[in-house]
């Protein structure tokens, strides 16, 4: 008994750092995952450098996002940091 009262403390804090840490975190990486795996063409899209763009075409590991002055620049999914606006939202807005 006395070595599981021993242990209780390092038990407690590894489930505290679980629920505060550990899972927070897979759930932002998995959101993440899910919205670059749901890029379309037309999506408008920030990347992790900060680009603004419209997806222009999709490959299975790049991204070609078209920028404001028309120029387009190819991408790897993972560089994409977030999508503003899809297609389909627009469209629906319209």
């Amino acid at each position: 008994m006395q070595q599981i009262m021993g242990l209780l403390p390092f038990i407690l804090m590894f489930v505290l750092f679980y629920f505060l840490l550990i899972r927070p975190q897979q759930k932002r990486q998995k959101a993440v995952r899910q919205m670059q795996s749901d890029l379309k063409k037309g999506d408008k899209v920030v990347t992790i450098g900060g680009l603004h763009g419209m997806v222009d075409a999709i490959d299975e590991g790049t991204v070609v996002i078209k920028s404001g002055d028309g120029s387009r620049l190819t991408f790897d999914r993972s560089a994409i940091r977030d999508v503003s606006a899809s297609s389909s939202t627009v469209l629906d807005k319209a």
